[in-house]
């Protein structure tokens, strides 16, 4: 480190950190924000806040005790309009750096009650247990008894997470526990232990039992289920597989799929890429025929199961495929009215080329990476759709994190023309 220098914070970058411009470049300052003066030590094109000299007007006073020391949240006490400004302006500058010249939606807020799942880190330190998040860039413990962007169904996460993490101490071994709220409970699946001696099973077994788990499991290998950890999805009761994907608010889940459903109000058929465990296809199905695709075993047969008990629900037709590696070519999607995709925070490139070759009247595109939601959108664009629509959904609060929900729209092909003439 330098010695302390005195610098102006101009802009936040994408990762939520204050940005300072000096005359060798860019210097990213975590916990500042725009208009803060600050004393600050510099290496390179990082700094470290030592002093806020003048603050922000935009500033206001954090939320929460840990802030700046759990690197969990990224910025805090940004005065609302400022922090929406920005939230939305990831999304707005990764598209123009792409190219495409679109309108944006305000943002949508969809913290909703708050975090539903979560996952708690713990290290064992002199004989001490530490259950926490990680500090921010660092490998480090932050040891917490509260998070307040956690829902109240999340509320006895971390005595559960801390409850386990003490009863297998004695392996010394770095762990992770995921915690979810479901409707029977908190679902806990632990990772770090490795194989577990008969012991360390019936220890935890008893302790799930004592904090009224629904359910705990070993990297997805069931140790116990009291009761059935199971989620509504639509009209859907849905057995969550052990450390499945979910959104994670029930806000964000409820408004990303209301963005989608309206979108495609009117088809009879749709194609759902990357489905996961039906977020969209269970709900989408309640009025069109539905093939859902994914390549998570897990995830599609407790989709396909919930499908099945659902009543009322039309056809859903489930197919295991790599799409990373082996995306639907367009004479596989001429078929369908609409194809929605909400691949990994890489994006579909691959996936996007071939619907860019495809006559698929309407494509949805959702995505939790600004980035490469702007290339795949770029790619869509270049292939002959027309941005109708982007929302950008705000459930990550106090991170750079946002998600977006993309409509694009072909004009109206041969096919669909003839199609119309013929139904007249």
């Amino acid at each position: 480190m330098t010695k302390p220098r005195v610098l102006t914070i101009e802009r936040l970058g994408t990762r939520g950190e204050g940005v300072a411009h000096t005359i060798s470049g860019n210097v990213f300052i975590p916990y500042t924000m725009p208009g803060d003066t600050v004393s600050a030590e510099i290496n390179g094109q990082s700094g470290r806040i030592i002093d806020i000299i003048t603050p922000s007007p935009d500033r206001e006073a954090p939320f929460c005790p840990y802030y700046g020391t759990c690197g969990g949240c990224a910025i805090q006490g940004y005065r609302e309009d400022a922090y929406r400004a920005w939230k939305r302006g990831l999304v707005v500058d990764a598209l123009a750096h792409a190219g495409i010249q679109a309108d944006i939606d305000p943002l949508i807020d969809a913290r909703g009650e708050g975090r539903r799942r979560a996952t708690f880190h713990a290290r064992v330190e002199a004989g001490k247990t530490h259950v926490g998040f990680m500090q921010a860039r660092s490998h480090d413990v932050v040891a917490i008894d509260f998070c307040p962007l956690f829902a109240p169904s999340l509320g006895g996460a971390i005595a559960a997470a801390r409850t386990i993490a003490e009863g297998l101490a004695a392996l010394g071994k770095p762990l992770d526990t995921l915690v979810t709220a479901t409707l029977s409970g908190l679902d806990s699946d632990i990772r770090g232990t490795g194989r577990l001696a008969e012991r360390d099973t019936q220890k935890l077994i008893a302790a799930a039992e004592r904090l009224d788990l629904a359910r705990l499991t070993n990297h997805g290998h069931l140790l116990v289920e009291c009761k059935p950890a199971q989620l509504r999805v639509g009209r859907a009761i849905l057995h969550l597989p052990p450390g499945a994907f979910l959104q994670a608010t029930e806000k964000g889940e409820t408004t990303l799929a209301e963005l989608v459903t309206q979108a495609v109000a009117n088809a009879k058929s749709i194609a759902d890429l990357f489905c996961g465990i039906g977020t969209f296809a269970l709900r989408l199905a309640e009025r069109a025929d539905i093939l859902a695709v994914d390549g998570d075993k897990p995830a599609l047969d407790a989709l396909s199961q919930a499908a099945r008990a659902t009543a009322g629900l039309r056809p859903v037709t489930i197919e295991r495929r790599d799409l990373m590696r082996r995306p639907f070519a367009p004479e596989e999607l001429a078929s369908f009215d609409a194809v929605v995709f909400d691949p990994p925070r890489a994006g579909a490139e691959a996936q996007a080329h071939a619907l860019a070759k495809s006559q698929v009247p309407l494509a949805i595109a959702v995505s939790c990476n600004a980035q490469s939601f702007a290339r795949d959108a770029a790619i869509l664009i270049a292939g002959g759709y027309q941005p109708e629509r982007i929302t950008p959904v705000d459930q990550f609060r106090q991170s750079p994190h946002v998600e977006i929900v993309g409509i694009f729209r072909r004009r109206a092909t041969k096919r669909r023309a003839r199609r119309s003439l013929l139904s007249g």
